[in-house]
């Protein structure tokens, strides 16, 4: 069975055995690379005998300007997430619409659907899509407790910096869906809407603010025929049943340490929704021995079952993970 069958079973809730993803190792390509003598991501996939590959096209040259997509600084340099945006103090829509906003012509997919085709003669399901994450956009754009306050001062405003950030996004799939066509099994994108506590915000604002931009993307995935995976850090446990009442197909990346986010609480939701991760990032991949990790890995297929993908609690792994750690990771998920 190759890795797409795999992931299309697990999907449609019908697979015998487990699935498995390391996750994205660019970011400790330094340790990673020489220890299991890979060149690339694509090989590590292969050296680790996972399931899919992720295709982000924020990692093949898709923005081919060296300035931000998103001003949200008006030139300078951001150094907080909470420093003041662009739309900080903003009470006019008419300054909204008079913004500088990005052009999708500018958009270059080329190389994105090379890694596309590389992956699909692997066997290996494609997870692709621009990222999305239309509300740490709006985080920037604002500054994040300006946001917040905007919420409840000047909620139009919000609302309209919302519908430009999402309309470039879903141009940009459009874009990208037209090209790829059917190559794509997964549209896979990622807003982190919880902390390690709770939401960012109340499910009524979630409700009023957000969701609206998410059923968006998960209609325009759907139209496509792609499965639907969303990543989210922190503890969002609140609001998966809404994301199931809109088909979300699977939930990533399962912050085992954030707060109800632990695999014994979210078995709950079996059946309803996969779940990929829960391999816990924060404590036991960098800190844990082989066998730890090992036996974590056991106990989550034990709770989630076979229609899981096992993966780290996050989409990248760190240089601070040993190798080892990882390769326990691989032997307890094939199996």
């Amino acid at each position: 069975m190759t890795g797409k069958e795999r992931i299309l079973q697990i999907l449609d809730h019908k697979s015998d055995h487990c699935g498995f993803w390391h996750g994205c190792s660019i970011h400790s390509a330094d340790v990673m690379y020489p220890f299991f003598k890979v060149n690339n991501e694509l090989e590590m996939a292969q050296k680790l005998g996972s399931d899919a590959h992720w295709i982000m096209p924020d990692y093949y040259n898709w923005w081919p300007y060296d300035t931000p997509m998103f001003d949200s600084m008006n030139g300078k340099r951001r150094t907080s997430m909470n420093q003041a945006g662009v739309f900080a103090e903003c009470e006019n829509v008419a300054e909204v619409d008079a913004h500088h906003w990005p052009d999708v012509s500018d958009c270059d997919f080329t190389d994105t659907l090379a890694e596309i085709n590389r992956t699909i003669q692997t066997g290996k399901a494609v997870f692709s899509g621009t990222w999305s994450p239309f509300f740490h956009v709006l985080c920037d754009l604002f500054g994040m407790g300006n946001l917040f306050t905007q919420m409840y001062e000047n909620p139009d405003v919000v609302i309209a910096v919302s519908e430009y950030v999402v309309d470039f996004f879903l141009q940009a799939n459009e874009r990208l869906f037209a090209l790829a066509g059917d190559k794509i099994d997964v549209f896979f994108f990622g807003n982190d809407f919880g902390t390690q506590l709770d939401l960012f915000i109340s499910p009524e604002h979630f409700e009023k603010f957000l969701m609206p931009c998410f059923i968006k993307f998960t209609r325009q995935a759907q139209r496509h025929g792609y499965k639907v995976m969303l990543h989210s850090c922190g503890s969002i446990d609140r609001i998966i049943p809404r994301l199931i009442d809109v088909g979300v197909n699977a939930l990533h990346p399962i912050q085992a340490k954030a707060a109800n986010m632990d695999a014994e609480n979210l078995k709950k939701y079996n059946g309803k929704i996969i779940f990929m991760g829960g391999v816990d990032t924060q404590q036991l991949l960098p800190f844990g021995t082989p066998q730890q990790v090992y036996d974590e890995v056991k106990r989550l297929i034990n709770i989630f079952g076979t229609n899981y993908i096992v993966s780290p609690s996050h989409e990248a792994i760190l240089s601070i993970v040993p190798p080892e750690n990882i390769m326990a990771m691989v032997e307890a998920a094939k199996e």
